[in-house]
């Protein structure tokens, strides 16, 4: 509920009158049950690619394990400032409370992590060149896509320096360490050591991992990322804003924008940041300001707030299951 007044409060400044969430709201309740119920069912496909995702990064995980390591972290880093640490370290916890390895959690959270920002880079370059197939432009996507290729490419080489062998994976981790430690000093704490090491250990394990089936996780992440975007496109139309408005290519470009201006963590979950980016982007492009609002918070409601209490569900049945096994242990 706190997520979602913040929400409507970013939009009060987008929006050049108050009075205009009460078309907001009318056009959210003019929805047919049948449109609802499809955005639902695309929402819960959303999510299911999510779990699929992490079971790729780590064999031997089931469904259900997935489910709830999945929806208790995102709950968390959804709600809190700085939560994708906190998310981070309850899936290392989760992981750990079944008897995973050490070595093959923190493999599996970096890996699930790198193959998810590949795609959110990948996003604007797969947008700037269906625009280019459709004719559409877009100079705020031209922009990001210039910056996400940049960057993807810097993470790619990186990567791949990193897999090379273990001396470069040794010297990939003292350098990041180094400039770790630069910034450290700054707020005057102490030098961080030892990331070569720890640098070359996850080249060993990330090498069993991905062994034979780096496409399926990379596979997942764009599937993912597509599902997510598929919600966006059915929540314009389901809203009145017509193909011949926002085109699905300039939805996709918008959505790629947005997404790459959530690859750094500001806000829980991209809270603001998204709705803002997306909002601006698809008036842009132009979508009518009423509905436009009306299908991002749709959008927003279904892939973030709903995540917050199906996360505390799944946080207590981990909780009473832990509980459990060690009363009986």
């Amino acid at each position: 509920m706190l997520s979602l007044i913040v929400v409507v409060i970013i939009f009060a400044g987008v929006l050049p009158r108050i009075a205009d969430f009460s078309k907001v709201w009318a056009t959210l309740v003019d929805m047919t049950w049948l449109e609802t119920l499809s955005l639902v069912l695309a929402a819960t496909w959303n999510l299911t690619t999510y779990w699929i995702l992490m079971m790729t990064t780590l064999p031997g995980l089931t469904l259900g394990q997935s489910v709830m390591v999945t929806e208790s972290s995102t709950a968390l880093a959804n709600t809190l400032p700085g939560g994708q640490a906190f998310g981070l370290g309850l899936a290392y916890s989760m992981y750990s409370s079944w008897g995973f390895r050490r070595s093959t959690i923190a493999s599996s959270l970096v890996v699930s992590g790198v193959a998810d920002l590949f795609a959110k880079l990948s996003m604007p370059v797969i947008a700037l060149v269906v625009l280019g197939f459709t004719g559409g432009s877009n100079a705020a996507l031209i922009t990001a896509a210039l910056v996400g290729t940049f960057l993807l490419g810097a993470g790619v080489a990186m990567v791949v320096l990193v897999l090379k062998n273990e001396r470069s994976a040794h010297l990939v981790g003292e350098g990041l360490g180094s400039a770790a430690t630069a910034l450290k000093k700054l707020v005057r704490r102490p030098a961080v050591t030892g990331w070569g090491e720890a640098v070359a250990r996850w080249r060993t394990e990330t090498i069993t991992l991905l062994h034979g089936h780096w496409w399926r996780v990379i596979g997942a992440a764009l599937v993912s990322h597509f599902s997510l975007y598929l919600v966006l496109l059915m929540a314009l139309r389901h809203v009145g804003v017509a193909e011949a408005d926002v085109g699905s290519a300039e939805a996709l470009g918008a959505f790629a924008v947005a997404r790459l201006l959530t690859a750094l963590p500001i806000t829980p979950g991209g809270l603001g940041v998204m709705e803002l980016g997306l909002t601006a982007t698809l008036v842009v492009a132009g979508g009518e300001e009423v509905p436009v609002v009306a299908a991002v918070l749709v959008f927003r409601a279904l892939t973030y707030l709903v995540q917050i209490p199906f996360g505390a569900i799944t946080y207590l049945i981990w909780q009473r299951q832990t509980s459990f096994a060690q009363s009986h242990g």
